[in-house]
């Protein structure tokens, strides 16, 4: 069973609502068991954490980055997030919002290549 913590399930219903673009792309590449039967969940919290994109059956993340992720701020909170996802045994996979846009059947060879 996956920790997490309650206090972030407002925030979660929150950002399922009010998905950005990049999201609402992948999303619909994602849901609905299209990648080889699997089951992907957004906005999923993980122990103090909320992920974008993930797929239980494999322990696969998927995080889409916007450009507040690519401050100094953001860069570190990424790295300490990240280190906790994999001691708890998670993979994660990351990809900037242009990616999405621009290469959007790159990330899905990516991501299906990954489950």
């Amino acid at each position: 069973m996956l920790f997490y913590n309650t206090r972030l399930k407002q925030i979660s219903r929150q950002l399922r609502s009010n998905m950005t673009d990049a999201e609402k792309l992948l999303w619909s590449r994602l849901r609905a068991k299209q990648l080889k039967g699997r089951q992907f969940y957004r906005q999923r919290i993980i122990g103090d954490y909320i992920v974008d994109f993930y797929c239980p059956k494999v322990n696969l993340i998927v995080e889409l980055d916007g450009g507040q992720h690519y401050t100094e701020k953001g860069i570190n909170k990424d790295k300490m997030r990240d280190n906790y996802m994999r001691e708890q045994g998670y993979k994660i996979l990351r990809f900037s919002d242009s990616e999405i846009f621009k290469n959007l059947s790159g990330v899905i060879e990516r991501i299906y290549g990954d489950l």
